[in-house]
């Protein structure tokens, strides 16, 4: 049902009418309240215009509350909480990123998978957006955030945290 909901507007971005495709979805977000999908992707696409025009053409907050929506709709998918949280660390809205990178990366604990290449990517992107906030890393708020993200890093090269120590002490 939602890829037929989402047809219209997949295609007008399949033609290359990105802003097209944001504004059908935001018409199909308002006739489909309830569908999760349609949230995510008007989140998704209004993120890329914004990328793509240099400016935000659609507010953050409006993008953010989109991917909001979409998780509170779809509890248990993990594509939703990954994108919210990259497009979090993107607005460099730390805290919200590092909280839900926090959760996605339970989930997979708890699914039993090992750390994947989106915490491994959020890993160097937490260190960049931490470089440019405080570049001496000095502030005790940042150092959590510091922790977290080399466990991220080591886990995405397939070690475990500790076994990465014993092999810096080396």
């Amino acid at each position: 049902m939602s890829e037929e909901v989402l047809a219209s507007a997949v295609e007008m971005f399949r033609s290359g009418d990105l802003k097209g495709a944001v504004e059908e979805l935001e018409k199909k977000a308002k006739e489909h309240p309830d569908i999760a999908m349609v949230h995510h992707t008007y989140a998704e696409f209004a993120n890329m215009l914004n990328t793509e025009e240099q400016d935000d053409v659609i507010p953050g907050t409006k993008i953010m509350m989109s991917y909001k929506k979409a998780m509170e709709l779809d509890e248990e998918n993990d594509e939703y909480i990954a994108d919210f949280a990259g497009f979090a660390l993107e607005c460099r809205r730390l805290p919200v990123a590092i909280k839900e990178f926090q959760r996605y990366s339970t989930r997979l604990e708890m699914a039993d998978i090992p750390v994947d290449d989106i915490l491994y990517m959020a890993a160097r992107s937490i260190i960049d957006t931490i470089e440019v906030i405080d570049p001496e890393k000095a502030n005790p708020m940042v150092q959590p955030w510091v922790k977290q993200a080399l466990i991220w890093a080591v886990g995405g090269l397939g070690y475990d945290k500790d076994r990465a120590a014993e092999i810096l002490k080396e």
